[in-house]
């Protein structure tokens, strides 16, 4: 999950932060949602596509989410909010990413690798000692949990916030409405689908992680606006594609697998008796491309409409 994916893949890293942003909203027309609806004969699913972490400025959100917020009777997240706000949820991850054989993360980098942690760790020594982590204790953990330390400093860093995240902004409303709530699959097996990486996976994400954050935040500003402007193609170029092409196994082991292990759930939820609808908010990676939950749901034969005012009319995109 490079650094560009975390925004768009997994809610796990975003919850569980200990980080936090403080900036000025900005007066800025709402996101074009990467929004969709799916319909049976009685029934509809409401798919959302979420920023996990987002700027003050990226709120009220579209009339469109609002709308569909308003018609459904439940919500459907990756991860319940009652996982996301457990106080554990972070020692959790932090448990299974200890590296239990005695040796360092430095003893499985490339020097050159290892030279780029160093780097970024000394550019952001002050942050992370500001946050009870000394830079050396990164060594005491798997490539996979230091690779989500790297992308989630970077981002707080560019004054991104995991409170403003599409992920907590629905448990919060879904809260104060008295709207049930419920994952897709459990904080378990979220940090099971990251810790059951591949090593060479793991390295690869590090390396990805780290390249793109000495950088810069170019990549970080270029997805926002895709997500931000409503462009299901240049989002899934900018993450999807290239990872797809780049860490193909990578690809089908963060992406492919959970999309298909949630379909069930969701046709589920279109099969059940009765009117009620439900609005589900994913990463929206999960959503795009041939693998993603729009396309999977179409071809097996439900009704997909894109809703989006801003963008002049309805379509199937």
């Amino acid at each position: 999950m490079p650094m560009r994916l975390t925004k768009l893949l997994s809610p796990l890293v975003a919850a569980s932060l200990l980080f936090a942003a403080s900036l000025p909203a900005r007066a800025e027309a709402p996101p074009v949602p990467l929004l969709w609806k799916v319909s049976d004969a009685d029934n509809s699913l409401y798919l959302l596509g979420s920023f996990h972490m987002l700027l003050p400025g990226d709120y009220p959100l579209s009339r469109d989410v609002d709308e569909a917020f308003a018609e459904a009777e439940a919500l459907l997240f990756e991860m319940s909010p009652q996982e996301m706000a457990s106080p554990t949820l972070a020692l959790q991850m932090g448990q299974a990413a200890l590296r239990g054989d005695g040796t360092t993360l430095d003893s499985e980098l490339t020097p050159a690798l290892r030279e780029q942690l160093r780097a970024w760790t000394e550019r952001n020594d002050a942050v992370l000692r500001g946050q009870g982590m000394a830079p050396e204790m990164l060594q005491m953990f798997e490539p996979w949990f230091v690779a989500l330390t790297v992308s989630m400093v970077d981002m707080v860093q560019a004054g991104y916030a995991a409170d403003l995240g599409l992920d907590q902004h629905f448990a919060s409303a879904a809260e104060a409405a008295g709207k049930p709530t419920a994952g897709l699959e459990t904080a378990r097996q979220q940090i099971d689908f990251l810790d059951g990486m591949a090593r060479t996976e793991q390295l690869q994400y590090l390396a990805d992680v780290l390249e793109s954050a000495l950088a810069g935040n170019e990549e970080l500003a270029r997805l926002h606006a895709a997500w931000r402007g409503g462009d299901p193609e240049q989002v899934w170029q900018l993450a999807g594609a290239e990872m797809r092409a780049r860490y193909p196994e990578l690809y089908r082991h963060i992406n492919v697998q959970r999309n298909d292990a949630w379909l069930p759930e969701l046709e589920a939820r279109l099969a059940a008796p009765g009117t009620d609808d439900t609005l589900v908010v994913v990463g929206a990676l999960h959503l795009l491309g041939e693998d993603g939950l729009v396309e999977k749901l179409r071809a097996r034969g439900h009704r997909v409409e894109r809703i989006c005012s801003a963008c002049g009319a309805t379509g199937g995109q």
